[in-house]
């Protein structure tokens, strides 16, 4: 059977419905999709905080087929070892991993995979692998050469900086391969049904050029919008023919929705501005059909992989986008389309705004944005690509019609799930004999997220044991009534109250039972949660310790 793996769900991270369409939650919905439908495993295995997200994912796989769905709560990593791995969609590998520790560190391996990379969080992340027990039979899936590199040299940073701090001389890392984002072909393959009907809905006329970009609209935080402008302009000057621009996407605010609004119209009036909203899942898909080039001209260190060049092969476009990040993966300069230069600041000159950032006076968009309005994009190559494809209709055809090809024989999906499945066999490969790094000893696993009661041992007068005796207390009443009470419902789940009734009584047929008899009779887990639930009693007031 091909190999499996328990995937990390959390609906929001695998859906596009929300107000707030990111990259990631796209490319989370393709991934879930395509798992569902290409893994060709025996058994799903949904790793889920509770019941109701299980029961979510088993009815998106019943749409596929009659695959069983197995529930791992995050209350029960240890049965993780069944598929052998967890995937887990961003780089947080490290939470995952103490808690491994403290079980079996063989049982399973994590895989994460990049997205944007750029923020605080995903780089604490990436720095925390030095420091958590990772092994090398786990792996940080990046999405694209580009930012293999950005993660290889992160890790360098903190090594280094380790080394010179505490002496560190081993720096156990995960694996780091290159396996891109995917995309359902099918669902972009050209129709000239579509295509008439929403260019005239956008009255483009047969003979018109529509360009198009899909993304977030926000000039600050994905690719700003002027040297497209600009470069439309001059090519629609040298063409002689109308021009669209179809902007499909979505934005935050009323302030950047009109500074995209008035930029189209100040520095492109040549062309027709179409804004759309691209959260309309009737439109998300149906709008490449408009369309005769795909545009993105990012110039953002948020981006990593870029989708939607990709989703532009797949529908059978030819692409202007900027050499950049992982577009440089996707789409080939004079075979796809065209990349046009960019050009940034030496390493160097940017500490000011990474510092800003980190003491909080600028937020992580203002410092994405910052960041940005120092990278230039080549407007004389990038209006000589649009006029190139504008006035050749048989360059666009074969450039789009190799496009789609390389998408069908590389970025569909069915393809990239069985690079991570070939990636899931070669890490089990490494789990069974390679070192382990940070062997578990002792209680403390974890050591920021110890046991409270081993952290604070010096907190409470005594620590109850075995060998204190108990009987009634001093304030009578029912055990289930007060355990509803609101002052301790909160708490039911942690509790065990059929152990709280046991013990009550056992205490009440022998007073001054001590809690090693009691625990004789007991399971071992039912002993491992003695002593706690009888404090609980205590703290009640039903029982009391014997003096």
């Amino acid at each position: 059977m091909p190999a499996n793996a328990a995937i990390h769900y959390v609906p929001a991270g695998y859906e596009t419905r929300g107000p707030k369409l990111m990259g990631r939650m796209a490319a989370g919905e393709g991934f879930l999709d395509a798992w569902l439908r290409h893994a060709g495993v025996e058994h799903f295995y949904c790793y889920a905080s509770e019941r109701k997200a299980a029961e979510q994912f088993a009815t998106m796989a019943q749409r596929h087929g009659p695959t069983p769905v197995d529930w791992i709560p995050w209350a029960s990593p240890a049965s993780l070892g069944r598929p052998g791995a967890l995937y887990i969609p961003d780089p947080g590998l490290h939470g995952h991993a103490w808690r491994r520790r403290g079980r079996h560190q063989r049982a399973y391996s994590l895989t994460g995979i990049t997205h944007t990379t750029a923020s605080a969080g995903a780089m604490d992340m990436i720095a925390e692998f030095a420091l958590a027990p990772i092994q090398e039979w786990d792996a940080v899936i990046c999405t694209a050469g580009t930012v293999r590199s950005m993660v290889a040299a992160l890790m360098e940073e903190q090594a280094a900086y380790l080394k010179a701090r505490l002496g560190a001389q081993r720096f156990p890392r995960p694996q780091l391969p290159v396996i891109p984002l995917g995309v359902d072909c099918a669902r972009f393959a050209p129709d000239a049904a579509t295509r008439a009907a929403q260019r005239a809905a956008l009255g483009i006329a047969e003979d018109d050029i529509a360009v198009l970009f899909v993304g977030r609209l926000s000039f600050h935080a994905k690719a700003h919008p002027y040297p497209m402008y600009l470069a439309l302009e001059r090519a629609a000057q040298q063409a002689g023919r109308r021009l669209h621009l179809i902007q499909a996407g979505w934005f935050a605010n009323e302030f950047i929705e009109t500074a995209f609004r008035d930029g189209a119209r100040d520095f492109c009036p040549s062309v027709t501005a179409h804004f759309l909203d691209a959260r309309q899942p009737e439109l998300r898909f149906a709008i490449w059909q408009a369309a005769d080039i795909f545009t993105s001209l990012s110039d953002n260190i948020q981006e990593t992989f870029g989708l939607t060049p990709i989703e532009a092969m797949a529908a059978g476009l030819p692409s202007v986008v900027t050499d950049w990040d992982g577009y440089r993966d996707t789409v080939q300069h004079g075979e796809h389309g065209f990349r046009v230069p960019t050009v940034a600041p030496p390493p160097g000159l940017g500490a000011d705004l990474a510092d800003a950032h980190a003491i909080g006076i600028d937020t992580y968009d203002r410092y994405c944005g910052y960041a940005s309005q120092f990278v230039a994009v080549d407007v004389r190559a990038t209006a000589d690509a649009y006029a190139t494809l504008i006035g050749n209709a048989e360059l666009r055809a074969r450039l789009g019609a190799a496009a789609r090809r390389t998408a069908q024989s590389t970025f569909d999906w069915r393809h990239v799930i069985a690079r991570y499945q070939e990636l899931w066999e070669e890490l089990a490969v490494r789990r069974a004999a390679a070192a382990e790094s940070a062997p578990a000893e002792g209680p403390i696993h974890w050591p920021a997220r110890a046991d409270p009661f081993t952290l604070f041992a010096d907190y409470p007068t005594e620590a109850l044991s075995l060998q204190h005796r108990l009987e009634c207390g001093d304030f009578p009443g029912d055990l289930a009534t007060i355990a509803d009470h609101p002052l301790f419902a909160f708490g039911r789940n942690r509790l065990r109250l059929d152990l709280c009734e046991l013990v009550l009584r056992k205490v009440a047929e022998g007073p001054g039972t001590d809690l090693q008899t009691i625990g004789a009779a007991l399971s071992e887990t039912d002993r491992a949660l003695l002593l706690r639930n009888a404090v609980f009693l205590v703290k009640l007031g039903l029982l009391r310790i014997s003096r």
